[in-house]
C-alpha cells in the first residue's frame, strides 16, 4: 500500500512538471509565432556581433516585408534547406517577388545558395534577443549528463514522496480525550506507563495523591482528637480535673475541704 502510494505521488508530481513545460512551450510559440524560438549560434561567421554558443531568441511575428537592411534573421539556406543560417541583410535584391541578400559579418562576401536568394519561403524570423554564452548548457546537457540529471531529479521526487509519508507518520492525532502514554517509569499502580494507573484516559479524578491532601483514611477517629490534649500527652478527663480550682487558678484539695468541715462542726457544738 506504501510503495502504490508513492508511485502515485511520483507519477503526479511528473504530471505536474510536464504540464507547467508544456505551458509555457504552447506560450512561447504564442508570443512568437514559431514552433522554436530559441537558436544556438554553432559558428564564427557572425563574429564579432554573435559569439559560438550565444543564444538566439528568434521573433516569427516579424512581416518578412518589414525587414530592412542590417537587420539580423534566420533562415533555411536556400539551397536545399538543410541547414539554419543566421546572417545580416546586406540589400534588397527584387521587390516582386520580395528577395533578400545576406551576408555573415565575419565573411569576405555573400555565399551563392546560402546567402541569397532569401524569400518568405525561407524566412523563420528576426533576432530579437541574444543570452550570451548560454549554449554551452546544451553542451553541457549531452549525454549522459542528462540522464544522470533526470535520475537525480526522479530521485529527489522519491526521497520527498517517503520524507512526506514519514512526516504524516510522526505527526499521529490522538483521538479525543485521551493523552499520550509516557512510558518513562512506574508509579505503584501496578502498570509502567507512568500515569497513575489511569492508563493514559484523562481526565484524571482528583485524589488525596494528586491534591496533596492528608490521607482522611488513615486520620485518628473523632473521639481520640476530643479525648486528648493539643501536645498528644494528656487526655480530656485530666483537663477536666484541673478546672476545679479557685478564681486565681489554684487547684482545691478535697482533704483539706473534708479537715476544715469537721473543724467548723466541732466549733458550733
Amino acid at each position: 500500500m506504501a510503495g502504490r502510494l508513492i508511485v502515485s505521488g511520483i507519477v503526479r508530481d511528473i504530471t505536474i512538471i510536464l504540464i507547467g513545460i508544456l505551458l509555457v512551450w504552447i506560450g512561447l510559440q504564442l508570443a512568437f509565432g514559431i514552433p522554436n524560438p530559441f537558436y544556438v549560434v554553432a559558428s564564427g561567421s557572425m563574429i564579432p556581433e554573435l559569439q559560438v554558443y550565444d543564444i538566439l531568441v528568434v521573433q516569427g511575428n516579424a512581416p518578412f516585408d518589414d525587414l530592412r537592411i542590417g537587420d539580423i534573421i534566420v533562415f533555411d539556406r536556400p539551397s536545399d534547406h538543410d541547414r539554419v543560417i543566421v546572417h545580416r541583410v546586406v540589400s534588397v535584391m527584387d521587390d516582386d517577388p520580395r528577395t533578400l541578400r545576406t551576408k555573415g559579418d565575419a565573411n569576405r562576401a555573400s555565399i551563392p545558395g546560402t546567402d541569397f536568394p532569401i524569400t518568405e519561403k525561407e524566412y523563420i524570423g528576426k533576432v530579437e534577443f541574444v543570452i550570451p554564452q548560454a549554449g554551452y548548457v546544451t553542451q553541457v546537457l549531452q549525454p549522459p549528463v542528462n540522464f544522470i540529471i533526470i535520475a537525480i531529479v526522479i530521485g529527489a521526487m522519491v526521497a520527498k514522496q517517503f520524507m512526506g509519508k514519514r512526516k504524516k507518520d510522526d505527526n499521529v492525532v490522538l483521538p479525543a480525550g485521551t493523552v499520550e502514554k509516557s512510558g518513562s517509569s512506574g508509579d505503584g499502580d501496578g502498570d509502567s506507563d507512568g500515569d497513575g494507573g489511569n492508563n493514559g484516559n484523562w481526565p484524571i479524578k482528583p485524589t488525596a495523591k494528586y491534591l496533596d491532601m492528608p490521607d482522611l483514611d488513615n486520620a485518628p477517629d473523632d473521639s481520640e482528637y476530643m479525648m486528648g490534649k493539643s501536645d498528644g500527652n494528656s487526655t480530656m478527663k485530666d483537663t477536666a480535673e484541673d478546672v476545679k480550682g479557685d478564681d486565681d487558678g489554684g487547684a482545691v484539695d478535697d482533704d483539706y475541704d473534708k479537715d476544715n468541715n469537721k473543724d467548723n462542726k466541732d466549733n458550733n457544738k
